[in-house]
C-alpha cells in the first residue's frame, strides 16, 4: 500500500497597483503566522514576477486536512490580502477533500470574482524524493 501523495497548491493573483509595499508585509505577516501555526505544512512560499505585477503562492500540504486547516485559520488573513491583489487561478495537484474543494471555491470567489478558476489535477505518475 502506498503513502498518500500530497496536495500541491499554487495560486496567482494579479498585484493591484499602488498597494505593493503593503502587500509585500502582507505576505511577510501570512508566512510568518502560518509557519507558526501550521507544523505540519511542508512548505508556503510567495512569489513576484519580474515587474511585480503577478503574485504566486505555492505550498505543499501533507495531506488534505492540512489545507482544509490552513484555509480555515488563514481565511481572516486571505480577505486581509484581497485589498491587494485579484485572484485569477488556485491549482491543485492531488486529491483535496470535497470540504475543501468547497472551501477552494469560496476562496476564488471572494478574491477573485466569478472569473476566478479552480483547477483540481490527478496524479497519473510520477515520484518523489523530498524529504527523505
Amino acid at each position: 500500500m502506498t503513502e498518500p501523495l500530497p496536495l500541491y497548491y499554487v495560486d496567482r493573483s494579479d498585484v493591484r497597483p499602488g498597494g505593493l509595499d503593503e502587500l509585500r508585509a502582507g505576505m511577510r505577516d501570512l508566512a510568518a503566522f502560518v509557519e507558526e501555526r501550521e507544523p505540519r505544512l511542508l512548505a508556503y512560499h510567495f512569489y513576484l514576477d519580474d515587474s511585480a505585477a503577478t503574485m504566486s503562492v505555492v505550498a505543499v500540504h501533507p495531506d488534505s486536512a492540512s489545507l482544509e486547516l490552513h484555509l480555515e485559520l488563514g481565511g481572516p488573513k486571505f480577505r486581509a490580502l484581497g485589498a491587494h491583489l485579484r485572484l485569477r487561478t488556485i491549482d491543485v495537484y492531488g486529491r483535496p477533500s470535497p470540504a475543501v474543494v468547497t472551501r477552494l471555491r469560496a476562496k476564488a470567489e471572494l478574491l477573485g470574482g466569478p472569473e476566478a478558476t479552480l483547477t483540481l489535477h490527478t496524479h497519473e505518475a510520477g515520484f518523489s524524493r523530498l524529504g527523505g
